[in-house]
């Protein structure tokens, strides 16, 4: 088997063994446990606690002691092994922290995979421009796979998803034995500082006002990116409280809905080169938050009838937003600063972004859609209003009974009822990331030179 191939491989599984949870995984807490949804924010915000220092931290071992390539076996394991046990947790605070741990064993591996992936290319004297794309797109396919088999299996809302990611983690693990050793570079006589050794030294960055800036506006994009991944699977599925999409193939495959989020993030990767070398860093960055605006606008408006059409355009501009972001962002993050710092730098990128990025929007939008976006029904009649249906809709009826509620003769609920306003919340969203455009498009100040690399003043 050749190299790339197996690096190939090695790419499809690691983002397969995230995607066969990351979409769904709101409709095992929400409709499964029906736990609420400022506990289920901090369970994204679990990837921005591991982001934070994780990564650096499995770097400096893979840098100094242990192979990249066996390091990433032993974290696999460990992660599937956490996987394994998800399922059977029926507290929201121990599933808290066992997806902690679960994070702390994934999140090294994003770095590792392409760590691994270049060291075993320039190893082969590849081309590193020429040959690691395609092979990284597969990781992306990996993802949409995992999307797809979830939903076609019915184990979007149950826990089958995590024995799925599990089963795949330890097959992942397994599979790292065929990869080419990575050893560590052995650094003995450079006695460099802690400030150095952690990747620190590129907060100096931050004494720049345009960087400063930039990673600061990182930050709050990387926020809009977990709105999406959260929410975006449960609020398809969530159609099925109305009678009148019931029936709707939106509904029955909503992950699959969803996963044209990540085939058009394929392509547009492809037209990145074009966009940054004519219109420059910051043109392609407002691109890329005016598309933010369209992906919630249009989820705002949409439904599985009438209003398929912008739900399926919400998911075509999702490649354009995740893309001209987080490339673009990194390319000019390397073009921006010195060979010395270079890597720091783009593990300071990812830190505002995956980091403090994820935490901040997973915690604050779990908190604001509880709090102002839950509509708490008392009884039949008023569900009935919102769901716009008859209050004596057999399909009513039942959706309530599945909730375990019962209805008295004066078509009282026993207990509340809470279901989420979800127009507002796309609103709110869309309304969050046209202020982030705006605020950007004043404040950040960059000429664009053709002739001149990307971060050139």
């Amino acid at each position: 088997m050749s190299i790339k191939l197996r690096l190939t491989i090695m790419n499809f599984l690691q983002f397969f063994v995230w995607g066969a949870w990351l979409i769904t995984i709101a409709n095992y807490w929400f409709g499964t446990k029906q736990w609420d949804g400022t506990q289920f924010g901090a369970i994204f915000a679990t990837m921005g606690f591991a982001s934070l220092f994780m990564p650096t931290l499995m770097g400096i071992i893979a840098d100094r002691w242990v192979n990249a390539e066996k390091l990433y076996l032993v974290l696999h394991l460990l992660y599937a092994a956490v996987l394994f046990y998800l399922p059977q947790i029926n507290d929201p605070v121990t599933f808290f922290y066992a997806m902690l741990l679960a994070m702390c064993f994934y999140m090294p591996t994003l770095a590792l995979s392409n760590s691994i992936a270049y060291t075993v290319l320039t190893q082969g004297k590849y081309d590193l421009v020429k040959a690691f794309p395609p092979i990284r797109v597969w990781g992306t396919i990996g993802f949409i796979a995992a999307m797809w088999i979830v939903n076609l299996t019915g184990s979007k809302a149950t826990g089958m998803q995590f024995y799925i990611a599990g089963a795949s983690a330890v097959g992942l693990g397994l599979f790292s034995f065929s990869i080419p050793k990575c050893p560590p570079r052995n650094i003995k006589s450079e006695q460099s500082s802690l400030v150095r050794t952690l990747g620190l030294e590129a907060f100096k960055l931050f004494g720049n006002y345009k960087m400063a800036l930039f990673f600061i506006f990182s930050m709050f994009l990387g926020a809009a990116l977990q709105l999406t991944n959260a929410y975006g699977d449960v609020f398809l599925d969530e159609f099925k409280f109305f009678p009148k999409y019931t029936n709707s193939f939106v509904i029955k495959y909503s992950t699959i809905i969803m996963s044209i989020s990540q085939i058009s993030e394929t392509l547009f990767i492809l037209a990145i080169p074009f966009f940054l070398k004519r219109f420059g860093i910051k043109k392609v960055m407002l691109i890329s938050m005016f598309a933010w605006v369209l992906r919630f606008g249009l989820f705002a408006y949409g439904d599985p009838s009438s209003g398929l059409w912008m739900i399926i355009l919400s998911c075509i501009v999702y490649g354009m937003a995740f893309d001209f972001f987080n490339i673009s962002g990194s390319l000019f993050v390397e073009t921006s600063t010195s060979s010395q710092i270079r890597s720091s730098a783009q593990g300071l990128f990812m830190m505002m972004t995956n980091g403090f990025g994820a935490v901040f929007g997973s915690l604050v939008s779990g908190l604001i859609i509880d709090k102002y976006f839950s509509i708490s029904f008392t009884n039949v009649k008023q569900l009935a209003s919102f769901l716009d249906t008859d209050v004596n809709n057999s399909q009513l009826v039942n959706f309530v009974k599945e909730r375990g509620l019962s209805i008295s003769e004066n078509g009282l609920f026993d207990t509340n009822l809470i279901l989420k306003d979800w127009h507002h919340i796309w609103l709110t969203f869309s309304l969050y990331t046209l202020v982030l455009a705006v605020l950007f498009a004043i404040l950040f100040k960059h000429k664009h030179d053709k002739s001149m690399p990307l971060g050139a003043k």
